[in-house]
């Protein structure tokens, strides 16, 4: 499974993400994209050495994450649980099926040899 697969799961989970700059930031996870961005809400920003500050939403760009801290309550046995099985099983291909394919495929013998007269 994929890492964003998995950050994607956690929606309306608790969690405190460290960035690389040395912030912290904690808040209620609203929804991860594709890119790992990462959309919170209620939460709470405290750079290092200075104090907290609260905002009602907020996004974290995902190539400025470090680490994720994850709720000890969190179920991970259920969360890596690949529920897309079926992307890797091998498709069925019917003998009409393959003929069809070899049809589409040739395209005469590559790119020339060039002019006769």
């Amino acid at each position: 499974m994929k890492l964003v697969k998995f950050l994607q799961k956690l929606t309306k989970e608790q969690v405190t993400i460290e960035l690389k700059n040395g912030t912290v930031v904690q808040g209620t996870v609203v929804g991860v994209d594709a890119t790992m961005n990462c959309h919170l809400r209620k939460a709470k920003v405290t750079l290092r050495g200075k104090t907290p500050k609260s905002f009602a939403t907020l996004s974290v760009r995902g190539s400025t994450m470090r680490a994720w801290l994850l709720p000890e309550s969190l179920n991970l046995d259920a969360l890596l649980v690949d529920t897309d099985i079926e992307k890797y099983a091998k498709p069925v291909i019917t003998p009409q099926q393959q003929q069809s394919q070899q049809a589409v495929r040739s395209r005469g013998r590559g790119r020339g040899r060039g002019r006769r007269f």
